[in-house]
């Protein structure tokens, strides 16, 4: 490759893929609000963290609760996840039900699952940072079976997850595989 036909963007938040997690709470009166956030990820095993403003309401419910759910948004819900990302909790109290969703109360977690995004994670609280990182528990992966396989694993296709392009502020669905993890590089000897 040859590095005179790379082009220099300079500091920005570029990251492929990034994902779209639909973050649940409850609030200080046990009604559901959510949000879409694209900064996270897994931070350890059975864990995973979220770059939060302190200012968000789900933020506020998640240090009151110590708990909190992650949904993976798919292609089917995309208009749903985009509101809950463009309309705040502080100023719109009833989010859920405008967006038409349906929430019941996790088994594990003190938070709700959305019954419309078939995959989440339920997670208690480990600890939030001053800068906006929340670390949770993964203490249970709840999946529809409606995206399960044979086997009854989950099935990305079944899923059609959704990744963030930051760059062109577009949602765009996981695609086809194109190899097998720890399998594939074992052909370079």
């Amino acid at each position: 490759m040859n590095k005179n036909m790379r082009k220099n963007f300079g500091k920005k938040t570029w990251l492929y893929p990034m994902p779209v997690f639909i973050v649940a709470t409850y609030d200080e009166l046990g009604n559901p609000d959510a949000m879409n956030a694209a900064w996270g990820g897994i931070y350890d095993t059975n864990q995973i963290m979220l770059c939060l403003s302190h200012e968000h309401k789900t933020t506020k419910n998640i240090k009151k609760n110590n708990a909190f759910t992650v949904s993976i948004a798919n292609a089917k819900n995309v208009v749903v996840s985009d509101y809950l990302g463009i309309v705040s909790g502080n100023k719109v109290t009833n989010k859920i039900e405008k967006a038409n969703l349906h929430v019941y109360k996790s088994n594990f977690v003190n938070a709700p699952i959305i019954e419309e995004f078939p995959m989440t994670l339920e997670c208690n609280l480990i600890k939030f940072n001053e800068d906006g990182l929340v670390v949770g528990e993964i203490v249970n992966v709840n999946a529809d079976e409606s995206i399960l396989d044979e086997n009854g694993n989950i099935d990305y296709k079944k899923l059609e997850p959704i990744t963030y392009d930051s760059v062109n502020n577009l949602y765009i669905k996981l695609g086809d595989k194109v190899g097998t993890a720890f399998s594939d590089g074992k052909k370079i000897k």
